[in-house]
């Protein structure tokens, strides 16, 4: 890709062969053949890198048909996170190339009951993802009396999507909470119960990792970066990216390959 993508789809990858390497976010993520992997592609993304001969298939499920399915949290939760789901559970790999080949003959064909099936399908390959996936901690859910499969959700989900496509744009808390017509302190509240993470955080969470990527894989200034990553100043993208990353954006851009250390002042 020439330049990161977003759109507010789940994504599937299925790689028959080689692999490919995204810079999702802020980080690189490295998806190899074999293994059925899923990320929220709202989450700019863009692939920096891949080997040989590698031949896969893609799929994009709408983000609201998505979560009306609901699936297990345990699946859901990381991926409206921005984290990456793969399969981990072995030999595998025949039956989903088959299945994302039998989804593309069916698609292709127009045939609306071929369709549903596809739709079905879908919805059980990934019941069948989240049963390898680590169960959340009862820590992180005791005291949520909320979730992904509860009321509130279209509110919750609406907000996410806000943030995702308007993170750079100076946006607030209280512009957010008056599109989806909830109060500000109910909104971040509903929020944090579903989310686990400040509405806040969410937000900054979303210009860090767009900086990360830009500081990565281009040679831009870092003042440029921190105001089209959304920041309204030089000093709050400073502290906001040292406490996310642990380091300067300037030490960042330093530990990667992709541009000229020389061009980040």
């Amino acid at each position: 890709m020439p330049r990161p993508d977003h759109h507010n789809e789940i994504e599937l990858n299925m790689l028959h062969t080689g692999s490919v390497t995204y810079m999702l976010g802020g980080d690189k993520v490295c998806v190899e053949a074999g293994h059925l992997t899923a990320f929220w592609a709202a989450i700019p993304h863009q692939i920096i890198d891949y080997a040989k001969n590698t031949e896969y298939f893609v799929a994009t499920i709408p983000l609201s048909w998505f979560i009306q399915c609901k699936l297990p949290e345990r699946l859901t939760i990381p991926l409206m996170r921005g984290e990456v789901a793969t399969e981990q559970l072995e030999n595998r790999s025949s039956v989903d190339l088959s299945l994302f080949a039998q989804w593309q003959r069916d698609l292709r064909s127009g045939n609306t009951e071929a369709k549903e099936i596809v739709m079905l399908e879908m919805e059980a390959r990934l019941r069948r993802l989240a049963l390898g996936l680590p169960t959340p901690s009862p820590k992180k859910t005791r005291h949520s009396k909320l979730s992904l499969q509860q009321g509130g959700l279209n509110k919750v989900e609406q907000m996410a999507c806000i943030v995702a496509q308007r993170y750079a744009d100076p946006l607030s808390v209280a512009e957010i909470s008056e599109e989806v017509g909830l109060h500000p302190n109910y909104a971040m509240n509903l929020f944090k119960k579903v989310f686990g993470t400040t509405l806040i955080d969410y937000l900054t969470h979303h210009r860090v990792s767009h900086a990360q990527r830009l500081l990565a894989t281009t040679d831009q200034k870092i003042v440029e970066i921190a105001f089209s990553s959304g920041f309204n100043s030089i000093s709050r993208f400073n502290e906001a990216f040292r406490r996310a990353c642990g380091c300067t954006p300037r030490a960042y851009r330093a530990e990667h390959d992709f541009t000229d250390p020389k061009q980040s002042a």
